[in-house]
């Protein structure tokens, strides 16, 4: 199979794998207890504490384990309405489903939501900022990078915009963290969601960063552990994994970039061959690895099963939100049109990926949707961008 869908989730780093094996038989102990082995657990999830942080330029107890992102950004939505009158909260256009879900649940609970509209490319205004009653926000929450565009956002301006009127500002950072440098502190928000499967870790696992001025109530009672902030006995086998797919993706970060923005460069000069094919957000800043079309006249899920048949795996848009028969949200967002939302396909490369894998891509997808005529064999009117 060729695997093109590692936003979806990434392969276990066989480094990964070995960092976690002693925590999966011989080093079982709970890393609240204060014998030797559960020392040892506890040492092992500080040093994973130490590696996360190191990879978003933060200081590790600026660091809680969760879950995985949709914990994290659960935790950070609601843990900041429980101790807070009911306001307004302004919200990305293209969010994650595990961030636009805990704001309908807020919504049910007297909280109100503005939406930060994108331009065609999935770029946030922001001067849309400068619209909102700021004596009723009470706080923003803005993804770093887009999970099916890949679209990047400048997260700075809003966040210095945030800052000087006492706002919190939360980042979903679970696409962007391994491809592209993250510095916590320099981009100023207060909160950012993790998640270790993203980064060639292991499922079940992630992190909410937090600045140490922002109040949270736990979602999770019950023990105390992280730092009072997530109840129960700590994953050390998937937290160390975390910890070591961290070190990596920080010492292999330029390399794993230049690598896999090759491959999409590839991809994007492919498209151009395909009868129809139509590029999202072209304009814009992306991921290196990410990148998302549709082909006029297709439905983009079929077009994702007949792919698969052919031992090639993509995505149709969220992996989250897959089946639903419906358009993409954020495409919706970014006002294109239902019908060519619906034709979408999402190509998110990984580290192992190559050039040949491209081209074998490029060759059925072609057959699928059709060969150009010799007329138009290689012309730039094949492919439209958006």
């Amino acid at each position: 199979m060729l695997y093109f869908d590692h936003n979806a989730t990434t392969p276990l780093d066989e480094r990964v794998l070995d960092a976690m094996a002693p925590y999966l038989g011989a080093f079982y102990g709970n890393p609240s207890s204060l014998y030797r082995m559960g020392r040892i657990c506890r040492a092992a999830v500080e040093m994973a504490r130490e590696q996360v942080a190191a990879l978003v330029g933060v200081h590790p107890s600026g660091i809680v384990f969760t879950s995985g992102g949709t914990e994290a950004n659960n935790l950070a939505l609601k843990g900041l309405t429980f101790s807070r009158e009911p306001g307004l909260i302004a919200a990305g256009a293209t969010e994650h489903p595990s961030v636009s879900e805990p704001l309908e649940f807020l919504k049910a609970r007297a909280w109100r939501t503005a939406t930060i509209p994108v331009d065609r490319n999935g770029t946030a205004d922001v001067s849309f900022f400068e619209s909102l009653p700021i004596r009723d926000l009470r706080f923003a929450t803005l993804m770093l990078a887009n999970n099916e565009t890949g679209v990047i956002q400048d997260i700075a301006p809003i966040a210095s915009w945030c800052r000087g009127r006492g706002i919190v500002l939360h980042c979903d950072a679970v696409q962007a963290a391994g491809k592209i440098p993250i510095d916590f502190n320099a981009g100023g928000a207060h909160l950012m969601s993790l998640s270790g499967h993203k980064i060639y870790g292991p499922k079940g696992v992630g992190a909410l960063i937090f600045d140490k001025s922002v109040e949270l109530e736990p979602l999770l009672h019950g023990g105390g552990q992280e730092q009072g902030l997530r109840g129960g006995t700590e994953n050390v086998a998937a937290i160390v994994g975390f910890g070591k797919a961290a070190e990596l993706a920080l010492s292999e970060l330029e390399t794993r970039r230049a690598h896999l923005l090759a491959l999409r460069e590839r991809l994007e000069a492919g498209l151009a061959d395909v009868p129809g094919a139509i590029l999202f957000a072209a304009a814009a800043e992306r991921l290196p690895n990410t990148l998302q079309f549709g082909v006029a006249g297709y439905d983009g899920e079929a077009l994702v099963m007949n792919l698969d048949r052919h031992g090639i795996a993509v995505s149709s848009g969220s992996a989250c939100a897959s089946g639903a028969g419906e358009p993409s949200p954020v495409l919706v967002a970014m006002g294109v049109e239902p019908e060519i939302a619906k034709s979408a396909i999402r190509a998110s490369f990984g580290k192992s990926n190559t050039e040949a894998e491209v081209d074998r891509f490029l060759e059925v997808l072609k057959t699928l949707v059709g060969t150009p005529t010799s007329e138009s064999q290689g012309s730039k009117s094949l492919m439209s961008v958006i």
